[in-house]
């Protein structure tokens, strides 16, 4: 019995440390702060994510789409588990990173906006969109130039830079959201390139002619 009370005081310090700790972690990560921006966050995440497949079932049909068009892969999840781990590091060391509610609602303001964006490129294009680059052309892909098209070449892409970089800035996440612009970025400036030689290739002096007279939708990318 003494031997366990002396153990017992021997821990019992470190043991109360430990609990002091943890409680001030639940109590930053479950403060109204946290449970707002989080909230926010993984709602635009299921929403945007959910939202993608059932557009690309209703515009294709069930039986010629995947779960690929979730658009949900390995490097996506790594990035979004880093922004999560940057998000509770800092509201535990430096809780009032989280505060700037103008920062943060101005992400909100640039996630919903690329969101709708993004919706309205997939609407407006319908069967001539596609989460896969066209190499071959198919005769119900058309280039289309009206609505949303008519001022952006890439559209869906502009929404989900706006979208991305805005989860980021909705979190107050400094790193991640220059990381996230940095990468999506990067990721674009390749992709646009490449897609639009096929596109010149389906639709010749069409497409060079509309290439002129918009923009890509991706700052500094022509």
């Amino acid at each position: 019995m003494s031997f366990i009370m002396h153990l017992y005081g021997e821990v019992e310090p470190h043991l109360s440390s430990l609990i002091a700790c943890f409680s001030a972690i639940t109590s930053e990560i479950f403060s109204f702060t946290a449970c707002r921006q989080l909230s926010q966050m993984f709602f635009a995440i299921i929403f945007f994510h959910c939202s993608e497949y059932v557009l690309a079932v209703a515009i294709h049909g069930k039986n010629s789409v995947s779960l690929k068009s979730l658009l949900i892969s390995k490097n996506y999840m790594l990035a979004m588990i880093c922004s999560l781990v940057e998000y509770f590091v800092e509201i535990y060391f430096f809780p009032e990173m989280k505060e700037h509610w103008l920062i943060s609602n101005t992400g909100l303001a640039m996630v919903v906006v690329g969101e709708i964006i993004r919706k309205l490129a997939i609407i407006t294009a319908g069967r001539s969109f596609t989460h896969l680059i066209k190499r071959f052309h198919e005769e119900h892909h058309v280039l289309v130039t009206n609505g949303v098209y008519k001022y952006i070449r890439h559209p869906s892409y502009c929404g989900f830079f706006i979208w991305s970089v805005g989860t980021q800035i909705m979190l107050c996440n400094p790193l991640s959201t220059l990381a996230f612009a940095v990468v999506v970025w990067r990721f674009f400036q390749q992709r646009i390139p490449y897609e639009e030689f096929f596109l010149r290739q389906f639709f010749g002096s069409d497409y060079e002619e509309y290439a002129r007279r918009t923009t890509s939708g991706v700052p500094f990318i022509k």
